[in-house]
């Protein structure tokens, strides 16, 4: 359903601002004045997309709400009115507990819209960069069906199960991605800096030199004289990149290919899959129809290419396939989903088969993230050594040869 915005003049005279959600922009108006709101400007919110300014950017930087933060407020929130707590007084009681920071301004706005007369999901919907079109629906479904305390439960395990994982991966990931930050600014140290004083000598005895002397040289000399233009090739590369994945082609080659690299494109696979199982499992337990929960697991995914895949089973599910025939289609769901899907179908339990494909996906993924470091350290070490290995025997080679001539 279309997302109104509006300005609009209380009983009082009060100039007041808000959202609401009708058809046309026509019901919003008969909805509003049914609760003595008077619009004066009212105006469709529509998806903003395209890549975002740099203004837009540093705004939602710096007004950033990390998961951990969400997931707790979560929580928290859903043990207040599980309580019995008004949802007003739930969110003054969160907001006096958070000492500063942009949390607290959501929440205190969250709050003045709430008081205003708008619904938490309207209110909510308000921060995009802070709240996902996931967290919308799911709290959209709790209002509708009167168990808000229960999604909201849900909802803050489903962000901490999730931010578990991003924290298990990025925790494997940090020693191998230092080391190889380390290593690197070492050996540029080394061939900038260090070899130019030593072959320096070689080159003034106008000897003929190794190969590979020759190769470490005319690298050294390049480094030290062209650094510049490597910086700024990287960051054009790297402007280039950001502008080309901001199109839609670029985010689905993008998308494609890191599914395809060796080793890395199955873990890859593997986190989404579970993401799918986890995300669409949610929706369901909180008595979000298919069609509903499948469409927002479609923005929700990340991924052009299972975006695309989903679409494709949504149109097939809208004319009476069941879920686990329209998946069949695919070739991003292996085997395993469709089994468990199908069973799920059957049984009349599909939210407990897809948390079932959630927590073997996440296990494969942790389990291979583990094998792939474990390789991956060993790897740089042996790539480090050989690339140490060459500077040295490039400046070795030259001295056994002066040697020999002395000799």
């Amino acid at each position: 359903m279309p997302v109104y915005e509006y300005i609009a003049l209380d009983v009082r005279g009060q100039r007041k601002k808000g959202v609401v959600e009708a058809e046309t922009a026509s019901h919003a108006r008969h909805k509003l004045r049914a609760n003595q709101i008077y619009p004066i400007k009212i105006e469709e919110l529509k998806e903003k997309k395209g890549k975002a300014s740099y203004r837009e950017i540093l705004r939602n930087a710096f007004t950033r709400v990390r998961p951990q933060e969400l997931a707790a407020v979560t929580r928290q929130l859903s043990t207040l009115i599980g309580a019995g707590l008004p949802l007003v007084t739930s969110l003054n009681v969160l907001a006096s507990q958070i000492t500063d920071g942009p949390l607290r301004k959501v929440l205190i706005q969250i709050k003045d819209a709430i008081n205003e007369g708008n619904s938490l999901t309207n209110s909510i919907s308000q921060f995009p960069h802070v709240f996902n079109p996931f967290y919308i629906n799911m709290v959209r479904a709790g209002e509708m069906s009167g168990t808000l305390d229960l999604v909201l439960d849900r909802l803050a395990e489903y962000l901490e199960r999730q931010e578990a994982l991003k924290s298990k991966i990025r925790s494997a990931l940090a020693y191998p991605v230092l080391m190889f930050f380390i290593g690197s600014v070492v050996l540029f140290f080394l061939v900038s800096f260090v070899v130019p004083n030593i072959t320096k000598i070689f080159q003034d005895m106008h000897q003929r030199l190794p190969m590979f002397t020759v190769i470490l040289i005319a690298t050294s000399s390049f480094l030290k004289n062209y650094w510049w233009m490597l910086l700024a090739a990287a960051i054009g590369t790297l402007v280039f990149i950001r502008n080309f994945l901001a199109t839609r082609l670029g985010r689905r080659l993008w998308d494609d290919w890191k599914m395809k690299i060796p080793v890395v494109g199955q873990i890859i696979l593997h986190i989404y899959l579970a993401r799918f199982g986890r995300t669409l499992g949610t929706l369901l337990q909180s008595d979000v129809p298919l069609i509903q929960a499948l469409e927002i697991v479609r923005h929700v995914i990340n991924n052009e290419i299972f975006s695309e895949e989903i679409k494709k089973a949504i149109s097939d599910v809208e004319e009476g396939r069941g879920l686990a025939q329209s998946l069949s289609q695919s070739d991003k769901f292996p085997p395993l989903v469709m089994e468990m899907v199908a069973v799920g179908e059957q049984s009349g339990s599909m939210e407990k088969m897809l948390f079932r494909i959630a927590d073997a996906f996440e296990r494969e993924v942790e389990m291979k993230i583990g094998v792939f470091t474990s390789l991956l350290e060993p790897i740089m070490i042996l790539i480090m050594g050989v690339l140490v290995g060459f500077i040295v025997i490039s400046i070795l080679l030259p001295i056994f040869e002066m040697n020999r001539l002395i000799r």
